[in-house]
């Protein structure tokens, strides 16, 4: 048999496939190969079938299927071959084609030109379509930040021929998580670390979104090892975040609460308190809150101490001290006692302009101030503070 012969063969076999299918069908076929330009699709025994591979790119252009994943799409042409198409191109629909996108759910490209009252106008084809607020992006984003942008789009509501056209985006990328929430579930187990993106900030913290709509709550207590009063002091919605997943508990509900830390992908500056902290330091603290027993002072990001109340000098007055060490304030304190085991530091206030407090260490690699040094009130101090902190 000739090779024209044989071409023809293939031609003749081709459209008789072709005619088996109609223009606007849907149909779902499992990619058997992919080319430069096009993509080949198994649509069972009744053949294969090509898609443009720019139809199969996500926003950043990077190919979104794999050989043997399967896709759903529409017969665009049975001529000389069975074409299909996941989306209409902008400018390409007709309001034929437009409605029946409308009716098979096939996305189409639009763009973005304008903000309006409730929503977005976009440019779908030839034809105006609106799109509210809500339907423009799973997450809440600046409207300004999707003028001029170009799309795809579900056609959720298709009146007068096509003149009145509601549209959203949400729609496809909600459908596009849930396609990949499965995949991303098997990655988020205890001790993975991943990249997220910040969905919301709470008072008790900031919820993070994993991929595929899954969220996860990195807790105020986890994203730092220093005390945390604004979560929204740290991050933002929208910012990108590594993460470690602390724990995965399942719900009622078959859904899960994920548990994340930044904390721990931190050293934890108790780490090197042994060697940089000695009784009988004098070091610069900042107060960060006060108690009925005495003053945290902060003596570097993640490592706190405790300034007892009964190593303050006594005033006669209940609570008076507190008037000396107001949450913010920073002054010198002297290390009294290390408790490396359970993280706890004793500190004394040192009375300004005194010799110790002038000999306030800077340095990890500075020697201890000696507690032996002059400072009539503090051996007592010291002896207070001690029998404070002892076990009851």
């Amino acid at each position: 048999m000739s090779d024209s012969t044989d071409d023809f063969a293939a031609l003749f076999e081709a459209s008789i496939k072709a005619k088996r299918f109609k223009e606007g069908q849907t149909l779902e076929g499992r990619i058997v190969a992919i080319g430069p330009e096009v993509a080949f699709v198994d649509v069972g025994g009744k053949g294969e079938a090509t898609i443009d591979v720019d139809e199969l790119k996500d926003e950043d252009g990077d190919i979104e299927v794999s050989v043997g994943d399967l896709v759903q799409a529409v017969v665009v042409s049975v001529a000389g071959g069975l074409q299909l198409s996941r989306r209409l191109a902008r400018g390409a629909a007709t309001n034929r084609q437009l409605e029946d996108a409308f009716r098979t759910g096939l996305p189409v490209e639009g763009k973005v030109e304008a903000e309006i009252k409730g929503g977005y106008d976009v440019r779908v084809a030839r034809q105006r379509a609106f799109c509210p607020f809500s339907q423009i992006d799973i997450h809440r984003t600046e409207p300004a930040s999707h003028i001029g942008k170009v799309y795809a789009f579900r056609i959720t509501e298709y009146k007068d021929g096509g003149k009145n056209l509601v549209v959203s985006r949400r729609a496809l990328l909600e459908e596009d998580q849930r396609a990949k929430a499965a995949e991303i579930r098997k990655s988020i187990v205890p001790g993975a670390i991943i990249k997220g993106r910040v969905a919301s900030v709470r008072e008790f913290g900031a919820f993070v979104d994993l991929g595929g709509g899954i969220q996860g709550l990195l807790h105020v207590s986890e994203m730092g090892w220093s005390r945390v009063t604004d979560p929204s002091a740290l991050v933002k919605p929208g910012d990108d975040i590594v993460v470690n997943v602390l724990r995965v508990d399942p719900m009622k509900d078959d859904t899960q609460k994920i548990s994340l830390s930044v904390k721990q992908l931190i050293e934890d500056p108790w780490s090197r308190v042994g060697g940089k902290y000695a009784v009988g330091q004098v070091h610069a603290g900042r107060v960060t809150r006060l108690t009925d027993f005495g003053a945290f002072v902060e003596l570097e990001p993640g490592v706190e101490a405790l300034a007892h109340a009964s190593t303050f000098t006594p005033s006669g007055r209940s609570k008076a001290w507190s008037g000396q060490v107001a949450p913010g304030t920073t002054g010198p304190f002297e290390i009294v006692s290390i408790d490396l085991e359970k993280k706890r530091i004793g500190v004394a206030l040192v009375p300004e302009g005194s010799s110790r407090a002038r000999g306030v260490a800077g340095d990890a690699d500075e020697p201890p101030v000696s507690a032996a040094e002059p400072a009539p009130s503090f051996g007592t101090l010291a002896d207070k503070l001690r029998g404070a902190l002892k076990p009851k």
